[in-house]
């Protein structure tokens, strides 16, 4: 089971994406990180067996 994605919001304004604790990438706009948050979703999609 792979770990939940997450796009916070941080003080300075940016957004930074998290897989459970572990931070992936910060400082990007709200834009920026949905788009990324999204592509590691489908990507995750893309790796899951067909049962």
């Amino acid at each position: 089971m792979s770990q939940v994605i997450r796009v916070k919001p941080t003080q300075d304004g940016t957004y930074t994406v998290y897989r459970g604790a572990l931070v992936l990438v910060s400082g990007l706009t709200r834009a920026q990180a949905e788009s990324y948050e999204a592509s590691l979703a489908q990507t995750e999609r893309k790796d899951q067996p067909i049962h």
